[in-house]
């Protein structure tokens, strides 16, 4: 089983690489970054927080390594913990050089749009002509659009009249159709009852015609044959 003294150098060297790989990381964001100000100090101030984190960790790496009994032990730890710090220096120096990078950077940022920024007054003051003339001729074409709609609207007006005097129109030519729909179901009746009453007509006529031939055929029976 480990001695705690080994597991808390273990996790001291663990600790120091990460703090290290974050602090490599952050520089790195430094020199990418392009502005504004604000975000630089910011990324600095993290910076900041992990070389502390970072020193105290190597501190703690250098008392364990004092407090070793063995002087082997003790000599390598004590070398690594004097790589950490030379690791830890080289690391402050390219934070450095980030930090210069990135505020030459955000100068000339800052110049290119003062410069910009410069332009762009002598552009508005050259288009002001430009931009009266343009509304101007917005201001025609919105009276023109009006104009156009108020004759629109007096043709919709008229329009709707048509159709109001269609539909009554239409509404008495419907009352019209009702009536004469009625007169027309009226005659409808009056020819099918005649039809009826003419083919009874004819049935009793055939009935008596009927009736006739048969007293005529009697007679003539009783006449020629009386004997039957």
């Amino acid at each position: 089983m480990a001695a705690p003294q080994d597991v808390h150098v273990r996790i001291c060297n663990q600790e120091i690489v990460k703090f290290d790989l974050e602090v490599k990381a952050l520089i790195q964001d430094i020199r990418d970054c392009s502005g504004p100000l604000s975000a630089l100090t910011e990324l600095n101030s993290k910076v900041k927080e992990k070389f502390q984190q970072l020193r105290h960790r190597i501190q703690e790496l250098e008392q364990s390594a004092k407090e070793q009994d063995r002087e082997s032990e003790k000599q390598v730890l004590l070398q690594e913990v004097e790589n950490h710090k030379k690791q830890m220096l080289s690391n402050q120096t390219s934070w450095r050089k980030a930090n210069l990078t990135c505020k030459i950077a955000i100068d000339n940022l800052e110049k290119a749009e003062l410069l910009r920024g410069g332009d762009l007054l002598r552009q508005r003051k050259t288009t002001k002509e430009s931009l009266a003339q343009t509304s101007s001729a917005i201001t025609e074409s919105l009276m023109g659009i009006s104009r156009m709609m108020s004759q629109q609207v007096q043709q919709s007006e008229e329009a709707m009249q048509t159709l109001v005097n269609s539909s009554r129109t239409i509404l008495d030519a419907n009352e019209e159709f009702k009536s004469m729909s009625g007169t027309i179901q009226l005659g409808r009746k009056l020819i099918t009852k005649y039809n009826r009453r003419e083919l009874t007509d004819k049935l009793l006529i055939f009935l008596a015609l009927a009736l006739f031939l048969a007293t005529v055929l009697y007679i003539v029976k009783k006449r020629l044959f009386p004997f039957l």
